[in-house]
């Protein structure tokens, strides 16, 4: 079997393909996700091929088991996204202890806000922490200089607050009101 190489640019297209299909919009291309957001693979291939976005198995494994965030979890013969759907999915994580702190990245200007009203899920079911800062800084990055706010993850489980911990090490949970948030010190010059 002559397999050819795949090419970075086409690995982030169909990345991003999955992500808007699997997470946001499964309907557009005609997929019916069940209610934990699996779908054979078969299925999505072919409902993506019918929708005029082509992509072979080998590219789909191969989005899979390189993806550095493991966006995506394969069982058997379905694919579904790991989290981050605005779709209604019930992902079965059962409820798990956090570690005493976790992390938010996010940019300056969402600080206002995120003061007076907390992390708040937008248009996701939760809100995505991280177990460290360095992947909180990556993601705050995606918008602008990052900020990286601690969360007091262990008094929120302590006050009843629920967590999550998906395939793929986020912490999810409903919201994270502003008290248990620590915004670093501004530096001088900058917020």
């Amino acid at each position: 079997m002559n397999e050819r190489p795949i090419d970075e640019r086409r690995t982030v297209r169909v990345s991003k393909y999955l992500s808007k299909h699997l997470r946001h919009q499964p309907e557009r291309i005609g997929l019916t996700l069940d209610e934990g957001g699996w779908v054979e693979i078969d299925t999505l291939i072919a409902a993506a091929a019918a929708h005029g976005f082509r992509f072979t198995r080998q590219e789909l494994d191969h989005v899979v088991a390189t993806n550095d965030k493991r966006r995506f979890a394969i069982d058997g013969t379905r694919i579904r996204a790991s989290q981050g759907h605005s779709i209604e999915v019930e992902l079965g994580l059962p409820p798990a202890t956090p570690p005493p702190y976790l992390y938010h990245g996010t940019v300056a200007r969402y600080l206002d806000a995120i003061r007076a009203e907390g992390l708040r899920p937008m248009n996701r079911h939760d809100v995505h922490l991280s177990a460290d800062r360095e992947t909180a800084t990556r993601v705050g990055a995606r918008r602008g200089r990052p900020v990286v706010l601690s969360v007091d993850a262990a008094a929120m489980h302590r006050d009843g607050h629920v967590f999550h911990v998906s395939a793929n090490g986020v912490w999810l949970t409903q919201a994270v009101p502003p008290e248990y948030l620590r915004f670093p010190e501004p530096r001088h010059g900058t917020q």
